[in-house]
């Protein structure tokens, strides 16, 4: 299809629709001359995308017959660019200045040459069979067409208002909008075009544009640059598409209906999912205040359209880069916490949790005196005799459950152990955490290694018995070690703790009287008599008994 007539014009808004945008002029509002551009640059993006992505595919083919058409039709939507930049400057506004009936003007013959040029490349493209080449050169005919309809169509009453200004300065002396590159001075040679060798990385990105042919191009352009690319219509199936999937980048187009660009974004933010996630704002809106909105809504980069793809790939390029070595960033710390958690667990297997705290936070030398503690003592009876009748990885083994059961006591009562001797186990209550109930506590946890004994031999069929030995009193408390830390406890309170289990009975609990006097009237006691103690007076020991009930 040749015609000027064969196609409606489906990818910009009804005329009727550019008469408010036109009608906002009159009181100089800035969202409504970005809207303006918006509507007229929409067309101009389609002329320059394809006809840049026609010269780089008839390149590759080294077919060039078309090549110089294109070339002009691409310098044709690069003049009407600059016309379209010059007639809605933002100095033009401001002054009162803006003559769109001269703009309407200037515009027709550039449109004219592109529309006839695209007319007759397109029969020259279905008469050699080159059927894709005639479906993008149609849509450049779409889009020329449809600008022509935009600026043909307006409503003649409110351009009157503005009559003419015959002394606009000429284009190449105008800046144009920050961002953008001025076509008329961008080389345009098919060579432009043509995209660095080096291998991109694979990533996948969201492209999101409610415009059919926009959208198109981009993925396009993204496919040739090799990224894996999904398409969304609008913000509610690109926020859906999200959260179904895994993206790397998002193209977000700003003007869409329903859920606009800026709407999607703050969505995206606000999901802690999706918040990191880098996104490009893709736009023909070029106003200083869409693109402080976009970059204080969270987004990574802002490109205007038309977009140099040179451009776009480095912004998009560096864009993931930024992602990567957050990526990276974040597994190395969750890496670090994953190391640290074992690190901690380590040191808690050999610290109590209060001294391992104080060590991480800088201390090296820990010592402490506790003026009321109780420390008790249990010990194998016969575990000589008991590791000769079996293999040393049996003993060790039975020996390793017979004190996990131990281990489990003295966390859920929360007392404190603080090593085991061979066949040994040392324990002992008010330290490093103080408390009042010390020595209850450590004979409840004396109880309850009576009857883990119980359980483990009927377990194993085994007939293993211990003695404990439990005192009260001041000790001293603290780290020895530089390389290999221990937590350890002095004083005399620990020495006749020794003695009591040393002393004892087997299944049996001996306390000295201090330790008696603090559970007076909560427990059961029978008493034993007066023992000699090693460098001590000799003292009444007694057996605890179960806890009384009342």
């Amino acid at each position: 299809m040749s015609g000027s007539d064969s196609h409606p014009p489906s990818d910009s808004p009804e005329p009727s629709a550019l008469t408010p945008l036109l009608r906002a002029l009159k009181t100089r509002d800035h969202e409504g001359l970005s809207k303006l551009r918006h509507a007229l640059r929409t067309p101009l993006n389609q002329i320059i995308g394809y006809s840049e992505l026609l010269m780089e595919s008839l390149e590759e083919d080294r077919s060039n017959k078309l090549l110089p058409d294109l070339q002009t039709i691409h310098s044709g939507g690069a003049e009407l660019l600059a016309l379209i930049n010059d007639a809605l400057a933002a100095w033009k506004i401001e002054a009162g200045k803006v003559d769109f009936v001269a703009l309407r003007t200037n515009l027709r013959a550039p449109l004219g040459n592109v529309i006839t040029i695209a007319t007759s490349c397109i029969v020259q493209a279905r008469k050699d069979a080159q059927t894709a080449t005639a479906e993008d050169l149609d849509k450049i005919l779409r889009a020329a067409q449809n600008l022509l309809q935009l600026a043909e169509t307006a409503d003649s009453s409110t351009l009157s208002d503005y009559g003419s200004n015959p002394g606009h300065p000429q284009v190449s002396e105008m800046p144009l909008p920050a961002g953008m590159i001025n076509p008329l001075l961008t080389d345009t040679s098919p060579e432009s075009f043509g995209l660095t060798t080096q291998p991109m990385p694979t990533a996948r990105l969201l492209a999101v544009d409610d415009d059919d042919l926009n959208r198109d191009m981009l993925l396009r352009r993204l496919n040739k640059l090799g990224y894996h690319v999904t398409e969304a219509s609008n913000g509610r199936e690109a926020l859906a598409k999200l959260k179904e999937g895994s993206f790397d980048l998002v193209l977000l187009d700003i003007l869409m209906p329903d859920l606009d660009g800026f709407q999607t974004l703050e969505f995206l933010k606000a999901d802690p999912r999706l918040k990191h996630l880098p996104v490009i704002m893709l736009t023909a809106l070029d106003d200083v205040d869409s693109t402080v909105r976009c970059i204080e809504a969270g987004a990574e980069d802002y490109v205007p359209k038309p977009f140099s793809p040179v451009i776009l790939r480095a912004r998009i390029t560096a864009s993931l880069e930024k992602k990567r070595l957050r990526d990276q960033e974040q597994a190395f710390l969750a890496q670090l916490q994953v190391e640290r958690a074992k690190s901690d667990r380590l040191l808690l297997n050999v610290l109590p949790k209060a001294i391992a705290e104080r060590l991480k936070a800088g201390q090296r030398t820990i010592v402490d005196s506790f003026i009321d503690s109780t420390v008790l003592f249990a010990d194998i009876v016969g575990f000589t005799r008991i590791s000769a009748k079996q293999s040393p990885q049996r003993t060790v083994q039975l020996l390793n459950e017979f004190f996990s059961s131990f281990d489990r006591i003295a966390e859920q009562l929360e007392v404190e152990k603080i090593k085991t001797i061979g066949d040994a186990y040392m324990l002992v209550s008010g330290v490093p955490v103080i408390r009042e109930d010390h020595a209850e506590v450590c004979a409840t946890a004396a109880l309850e290694m009576l009857e883990a004994v119980r359980t483990f031999n009927r377990r194993h069929q085994v007939d293993w018995t211990i003695r404990i030995g439990m005192n009260s009193g001041p000790v001293v408390a603290g780290i020895i070690g530089t390389r290999k830390f221990a937590y350890d406890l002095w004083g005399d309170t620990v020495n006749i703790a020794s003695r009591m289990e040393s002393h004892g009975q087997p299944g049996q609990i001996q306390v000295s009287e201090a330790t008696r006097r603090l559970l007076d009237g909560k427990f059961e006691f029978q008493p034993v008599g007066v023992i000699p103690i090693k460098n001590s007076p000799d003292m009444p020991t007694y057996l605890l008994l179960p806890k009384r009930t009342t």
